[in-house]
């Protein structure tokens, strides 16, 4: 086995190693498991972090491929439980699978801190779907198990089937508890190809031969993974290798692109190559148009707008989809007007060149799973997203109107700010998809309101999102009912103002308009809004930031910082203020912003209307400068910063009743 580079897989594996424990009735000691050690059995403490709840002892995979139909991988887990959370934690386990895979000769049993065994029986163990969003459905064998006690040591084993698989996959040694030792043995198919591996994150650990054809890689005293807020993604930071087959293996990764970019653009000719079709309607489309951003605009609408794109669109039948995959040509697409995303980009490369630009398939990588690295030589794992590259001038410009919610002038967040692979028969065109500024993703909130006498505050509201903010709405509300879409807004209103905020109406607009900000509107009553104290009413003026946290709490940081994209908040509110009152205390936040103005933070708060009316004005943004990774080692100044605007966000105002009927108490 040869220690190669990183591939991602369009043909995703889903191969899932899930913790599972079950109990039973004592039984024979079954020969197929190994010994316990009593050193094993009477241990009290974890070895690989202390104070940890639970902790495997060996956790070992043999993945096995040498068969030509199948893959098949087989999993065995010895688990020490130390405290009642991590019985807890383990009482119910799941093993997932996804469609293609099997879960076949499931075992498990406990031991007991006496010594006492065991096993699971067959009908204990139910089968249920754990997920299921945008046709992809996960399921799970699950089996809970009562009889569980802490100082019990759980193992589990079963087979994986993949049928027509390959391993061609990710090993992940980090999971979310600590582990003594894991390893992976591979066995490889005997062909025509080589088996090849990119290691991630796992140190000096390496393949090494063993008996049966197989190969073992081993990591010792592996800690537990665990999530930060706004970390980078999980590939980037977990320990895992990636296994994949090469016929013959690059010596020079700038070689190895040259070669992909030369078989991108020779395959993109017919595609992109305008029939007399995409050229009439082409010329028909941009009569008019008088410069170059306008005539893209209007192709890039066009697409969008007039082509159905089935991978986004509501009521898409089977008919469409068996339409759609019949399509060999953008000329096709243009008849149909409907189409897959990868045909809608087509279709916009073709009416590119129909209008006289120089258009290209580009590829890049995705933020939200693996940086870009161009010493890595392979392709599916570097680079798993498309774009159409247009040269506008002297530079090129990136447009995917395939990704149905993001806006003119911009690309997912996911590939901006990202190395793009611009296809060519002769050179190696490297290109970087420019960041989005703050401004392009903006969450803005405005309402009127009026703040009662006894604090209760009534009102109606407006929020909306723009850019990489109503694309994230967008694609989490789009297959959502209506019902599930309200519980969204009450669970936003009540964990950003108060729990007790009553919706009395709402509207919801835009869900599925790819352009148009996506938007709440909503009537709302907040009883106890503000607190009052004898005469006086204490309330705070940013009404959707009320109840608002700190970004960040813990003291200390493994990973680095990461935000997703530069993004920009505007509020703007007017609260009529309670007959009798009158501010007393009204400074307003100073502003924040640090040294390179990579965040900034800005109030301003009048009264009008005699007193009797307060304007609430608040801008807000960060990422500035395409400022989005800060090290570890810098987090306590990303800490303190955020601190800062949070404490402006909650500011609190108070008025004092001068009423001649207010309250004596002060």
């Amino acid at each position: 086995m040869t220690h190669r580079s990183p591939e991602r897989l369009f043909c995703h594996l889903f191969a899932i190693v899930c913790f599972v424990v079950f109990p039973a009735i004592l039984a024979g000691q079954d020969k197929d498991w190994r010994p316990i050690a009593p050193q094993e059995l009477s241990a009290s403490t974890a070895v690989v972090e202390q104070g940890a709840d639970a902790e495997a002892l060996f956790w070992e995979v043999r993945v096995d491929d040498s068969q030509a139909d199948q893959l098949s991988l087989r999993h065995y887990v010895r688990i020490k439980i130390f405290t009642e959370r991590g019985r807890e934690d383990f009482a119910r386990h799941d093993v997932a699978f996804t469609k293609g895979t099997k879960i076949r000769d499931l075992e498990a049993r406990v031991t007991t801190p006496s010594g006492a065994v065991s096993y699971v029986k067959k009908e204990d163990v139910l089968e249920r779907d754990v997920l299921k969003v945008s046709g992809f459905k996960v399921r799970a064998k699950t089996v809970a198990f009562p009889s569980l006690e802490v100082g019990s040591i759980i193992e589990y084993k079963y087979r994986e089937v993949i049928e027509d698989g390959s391993a061609n996959m990710r090993l992940v040694f980090q999971r979310e508890i600590p582990i003594r030792n894991i390893s992976y043995f591979v066995k490889p198919f005997s062909g025509t190809m080589g088996m090849a591996y990119q290691p991630f994150n796992v140190g000096n650990t390496k393949f090494e031969k063993e008996k049966d054809g197989f190969f073992r890689a081993t990591m010792l005293n592996v800690p537990a993974f665990r999530e930060e807020p706004s970390m980078l993604p999980e590939d980037e930071v977990k320990s895992w290798i990636y296994i994949y087959y090469v016929r013959e293996y690059p010596k020079n990764p700038d070689d190895y692109w040259k070669t992909i970019s030369k078989n991108a653009f020779e395959a993109a000719k017919s595609s992109f190559k305008p029939s007399a079709e995409v050229k009439q309607a082409t010329d028909t489309l941009l009569a008019g148009a008088a410069t170059d951003d306008e005539k893209l605009r209007r192709i890039y609408q066009f697409t969008k707008t007039e082509i159905k794109n089935t991978t986004y669109a509501e009521n898409v039948t089977e008919e469409d989809r068996k339409k759609v995959r019949s399509a060999k040509s953008a000329s096709d697409t243009l008849k149909l007007k409907m189409a897959s995303a990868g045909d809608v980009d087509q279709l916009f490369g073709a009416m590119a060149r129909a209008a006289g630009f120089d258009a290209r398939i580009a590829f890049s990588g995705s933020r939200n799973e693996l940086f870009f690295d161009r010493k890595i030589p392979i392709v599916r794992l570097m680079l798993n997203s498309s774009s159409v590259a247009v040269k506008v001038g002297e530079d090129w410009r990136f447009f995917s109107p395939a990704s149905y919610f993001v806006p003119y002038g911009m690309m997912s967040w996911i590939e901006e700010d990202q190395l793009a692979l611009i296809s060519d028969p002769k050179e190696l065109i490297w290109k970087q998809i420019p960041l989005s500024a703050a401004d392009r993703s903006m969450e803005k909130r405005t309402g009127k309101f009026t703040l009662q006498p006894d604090g209760t505050l009534v009102g109606e509201g407006r929020i909306e999102y723009t850019g990489h903010r109503a694309f994230a709405q967008k694609m989490s509300s789009r297959e959502d009912s209506p019902a599930e879409r309200e519980t969204t807004l009450k669970n936003i209103l009540r964990s950003t103002i108060l729990g007790t905020t009553e919706i009395e109406s709402f509207t919801i607009e835009n869900v599925n308009d790819p352009e148009k900000p996506f938007v709440y509107t909503f009537k709302v009553k907040v009883p106890g809004y503000a607190s009052r104290t004898g005469r006086r009413l204490f309330f705070q003026p940013n009404i959707l930031k009320r109840s608002a946290q700190p970004r960040f709490t813990a003291n200390a940081r493994k990973y680095d910082v990461y935000i997703s994209y530069p993004y920009s908040e505007v509020d703007e509110f007017t609260i009529d203020l309670p007959a009798g009152f009158s501010l007393e205390a009204g400074e307003v936040p100073a502003p924040i912003k640090d040294p390179q103005g990579i965040g900034s933070h800005e109030t301003n708060i009048t009264v009008e209307n005699q007193g009797r009316l307060l304007r609430y004005k608040r801008n807000f943004s960060f990422g500035n400068g395409g400022f989005l990774r800060f090290p570890a080692q810098s987090y306590s100044a990303v800490k303190n910063l955020f601190e800062l605007f949070n404490r402006a966000d909650v500011h609190q105002l108070t008025l004092r009743d001068g009423s001649a009927g207010g309250t004596n108490n002060e």
